[in-house]
């Protein structure tokens, strides 16, 4: 199956959200929400065009990641780095390489875009193989109660995250 990214349009919302709601409609650990999430992001100051990105086959959407600011607060200073969430594909397209493409893609924008560093709660076993490591190891903490492997950060940038130490800022639309 040859699948496009491209950066999402206007055009795309209503697909998008119908995706990620068929995405995690059976997620356990989900609110099974997220499709709101992403219309609040849209709207905020945390939002990044390049990083709303669409994975289209045979001109179909089958899957969708979104990739925003945030800050790292540590004691002293704050550091800029970005949330990735949610990353979503057809249940029937699983296991076919389209959000492993999709993540892939993402990390490479926000390189080019100047981000050194992509904070995500999500699963243990699936975010490791692009790189991902507890956040606690970094010394990065989230602000609620979540088990320390699912909270994940990887170093865009060598060394992105050396003497980075804080509690993750999230945009105020993840709270709403």
């Amino acid at each position: 199956m040859k699948i496009t990214i491209r950066q999402e349009t206007r055009e795309d919302h209503k697909e998008v959200f119908s995706l990620i709601e068929k995405a995690f409609e059976k997620e356990p650990y989900s609110d099974h929400r997220e499709q709101f999430l992403v219309e609040r992001l849209r709207k905020s100051s945390a939002f990044i065009p390049q990083l709303s990105l669409v994975a289209e086959a045979k001109g179909v959407v089958v899957g969708y990641i979104l990739v925003t600011a945030l800050k790292i607060k540590g004691e002293r200073e704050e550091f800029d780095s970005l949330a990735l969430a949610p990353v979503a594909v057809l249940p029937e397209l699983h296991g076919k390489g389209i959000g492993a493409q999709l993540i892939e893609e993402a990390h490479r924008k926000a390189i080019e875009l100047g981000y050194t560093s992509v904070i995500l709660l999500g699963h243990a076993a699936y975010y490791p193989r692009f790189g991902y490591r507890q956040a606690h190891t970094f010394g990065i903490t989230l602000p609620f109660e979540v088990p320390k492997e699912n909270c994940m950060a990887i170093e865009l940038v060598a060394d992105a995250l050396k003497g980075v130490q804080g509690v993750v800022a999230y945009p105020q639309e993840f709270y709403e």
